[in-house]
């Protein structure tokens, strides 16, 4: 059964996949560029200059950068500039995906509709390009991967290959982180009202799309839904995490707040926990 059958072509798409967002390496069948072997990666890290893959070790910036750019096509992620391009070359070959254990972190803008009405478009646009970058920032350096922006929001998540086994506690960390990063601890009041929900649990990865050169990556299913609705619920300067995402990242109750949310759309309630970031009152005096 040749790799063109349907069936063939979906197992070993979702081996790939699976292997890859678990433990960080393509595998052998999937026949990953020579430059890709683990054993060049003592030698690569010699190449100058950082930054580089947190992976392979690549160099983006300085002559290595040009070099490895021009001659492999090793360039920066979308994803995850951290990163480089390695998934994304292969999703061309692997359409498809596979469901993984996974950490989802939603920022969202709270009343967006409000602040468009008070502002230019072009102040708008440049208040929601700030929140991007500084949000996505927090999420890059955290080892997470940016799935979306998309109106006034940015989806993203953990998976253990690139963010660790300790993914769920990753993911509430960089909520909390990314509060602090668009002014939610400064007593004057942040600079763009946000809320954030994270949830851990089963969800598809993968390329899909059309089944052309440039597939989207993506990541689908309940959890994902559930993880959007718990955002939408999250006040604003709060990280609201569900208890799968809690128990996961092995915190304690103490100092949460205890919800039990009816979810739009889904059946299942869903328990979630309620952290606010406080204001620092000492950072006026």
């Amino acid at each position: 059964m040749g790799l063109t059958d349907p069936t063939e072509h979906d197992r070993l798409a979702a081996e790939m996949w699976r292997a890859y967002m678990t433990t960080g390496e393509i595998p052998k069948f999937a026949r990953a560029p020579w430059f890709e072997s683990r054993w060049l990666r003592p030698v690569v890290k010699w190449l100058p200059t950082d930054p580089r893959c947190r992976i392979c070790y690549y160099p983006f910036g300085g002559p290595g950068g040009l070099l490895v750019r021009t001659l492999l096509g090793v360039a920066p992620s979308k994803m995850n500039p951290q990163l480089c391009n390695l998934c994304e070359s292969a999703a061309r070959h692997y359409h498809g995906g596979a469901e993984i254990e996974m950490s989802l972190v939603f920022a969202d803008v709270r009343g967006s509709t409000g602040i468009a009405e008070n502002l230019s478009p072009a102040a708008f646009s440049r208040l929601i390009d700030r929140f991007y970058q500084a949000t996505t920032r927090v999420l890059y350096r955290k080892n997470g991967l940016v799935e979306k922006l998309i109106g006034d929001a940015v989806t993203s998540f953990f998976v253990p290959g690139i963010a660790g086994a300790a993914h769920a506690r990753v993911a509430i960390e960089a909520g909390e982180e990314i509060l602090r990063a668009t002014g939610h601890h400064d007593p004057h009041g942040p600079w763009v009202p946000v809320g954030v929900g994270v949830h851990t649990g089963i969800a598809f990865v993968g390329a899909v799309g059309a089944a052309d050169e440039r597939p989207d990556i993506t990541v689908l299913g309940d959890t994902v839904n559930a993880a959007a609705r718990i955002a939408a619920q999250a006040a604003v300067g709060e990280v609201l995490f569900s208890d799968a995402a809690r128990s996961a990242a092995g915190l304690k109750d103490e100092g949460l707040e205890a919800r039990h949310l009816e979810l739009k759309g889904r059946k299942e309630p869903i328990d979630v926990w309620g952290k606010k970031i406080k204001a620092n009152k000492s950072a006026h005096l």
